[in-house]
């Protein structure tokens, strides 16, 4: 048994890693594709909104249709259509087939989002320790090589279609067999529909809410600093164009270097003194970027992000898992929509405040909103909840703290 739960955790990882690569191989080369596709500026934020939108409707779909097939499967199927509709990006020709790659990439991208994050909860819960910010570290690194094959592609000034297909020949395959040892929830979610309960019944909204705020919280910050921190740095701190490129890869870093130690303090010192933690580095970093004097104190700034904003979804998820220990994917798939919500509030959110006020200030909005997160901070920690069959269940230690994981 634990060479079939490191065998899924390993490919489980390689899934985080893949989703990593082609989500910033879309959003990196947002540029080319409206040249490519003769989208206008009043047209793109349409374009670009749908995503989040179909993805959010792809979670929902995903919280039902687990009901009747493992997460597994769901995982196997939508990862593939993510990747041949980033292809499809690249070969289109006309709005019609933008509209429908990007259709298509958004909706698997809900479903693979909230089923990797099943995965990842009920794997955590097998190995009785915290593993899920090593998932997401690499979703990170994913993203890091995304994002420099983007830079290869836009340097050498290649085809979009060109820059994609060597990467969905590798990881498709790849992640297809994978896919074989991906294991699937075991557990009171297991035996609640091995009794025949309805888990979904067991999701209080009142309880989740916490949870779905801090996850649109976090991805406004995150937004925040995809969207903003090059025109920040260039027009408000005075950076040249080279350096306002590189707060996003330090974020990135920064992110991957906090996720790949974050499973450590988590098991230390619990999940609700790291979110916490977490909460004031990120407000102090954006603190820091509103006050900055000048570029290299603002990247400063970006670099706390990275540091604090990287462990709170991971363990937003994992609170999930282990408030509704008999509704797991439900809850992860209804916490999951709130990323999408997170990432359509915070880019207009700072634009529309630089604009009215200035882009100081505007980064004080999220710091106050990332602070947040402290007042919900013992939502992280296991609490009673009710299983599937309406009874409740003890409380049982913090994750990390105490286990005799495997």
């Amino acid at each position: 048994m634990t060479d079939v739960l490191r065998r899924g955790r390993a490919s489980l990882a390689f899934s985080f890693f893949a989703q990593g690569v082609a989500f910033a191989l879309l959003v990196t080369r947002i540029p080319a594709i409206q040249d490519r596709y003769g989208i206008s500026d009043a047209l793109l934020p349409a374009f670009l909104a749908a995503v989040p939108i179909l993805a959010g409707v792809g979670s929902v779909c995903t919280e039902h249709l687990v009901k009747r097939v493992p997460a597994s499967h769901v995982l196997r199927w939508s990862q593939p259509v993510v990747l041949l509709a980033l292809l499809g990006v690249g070969a289109g020709d006309g709005l019609w087939a933008i509209g429908l790659s990007l259709a298509a990439f958004g909706l698997a991208v809900g479903s693979l989002d909230a089923s990797m994050n099943m995965l990842g909860v009920s794997l955590q819960h097998r190995y009785g320790r915290s593993i899920m910010l090593g998932f997401h570290a690499a979703f990170s690194l994913g993203g890091i090589v995304g994002a420099s094959l983007a830079w290869v592609g836009a340097h050498w000034d290649l085809a979009l279609f060109v820059s994609y297909l060597p990467v969905v020949v590798v990881l498709l395959p790849a992640a297809f067999v994978g896919s074989r040892w991906y294991v699937d929830g075991s557990g009171p979610e297991a035996e609640a529909k091995a009794q025949g309960a309805d888990g979904s019944g067991g999701v209080g909204f009142k309880l989740l809410l916490p949870l779905c705020l801090v996850m649109a919280v976090a991805y406004i910050g995150d937004s925040t600093v995809s969207n903003w921190s090059a025109k920040y740095l260039q027009d408000v701190l005075g950076s040249s164009e080279q350096l306002a490129t590189v707060p996003y890869n330090v974020y990135m870093v920064t992110t991957l270097i906090g996720r790949a130690v974050g499973d450590f303090g988590v098991r230390r010192f619990g999940a609700v003194m790291v979110v916490r933690a977490g909460a004031v580095v990120a407000a102090v970093g954006f603190a820091v970027v509103a006050g900055a004097p000048g570029a290299w104190v603002g990247m400063l700034g970006f670099t706390l992000l990275g540091f604090g904003l990287c462990v709170i979804v991971p363990q937003t998820f994992a609170a999930a898992g282990r408030l509704f220990p008999g509704a797991a994917d439900a809850a992860v798939a209804r916490l999951n929509i709130f990323n999408y919500v997170g990432f359509l509030i915070g880019s207009p959110l700072v634009g529309a405040l630089g604009d009215a006020w200035s882009y100081r200030g505007a980064m004080l909005v999220p710091m106050v909103l990332v602070l947040v997160t402290l007042v919900y901070a013992k939502s992280f920690a296991s609490e009673p909840s009710r299983y599937g069959d309406g009874h409740e269940r003890p409380r049982t230690a913090d994750v990390g703290r105490g286990s005799n994981g495997l």
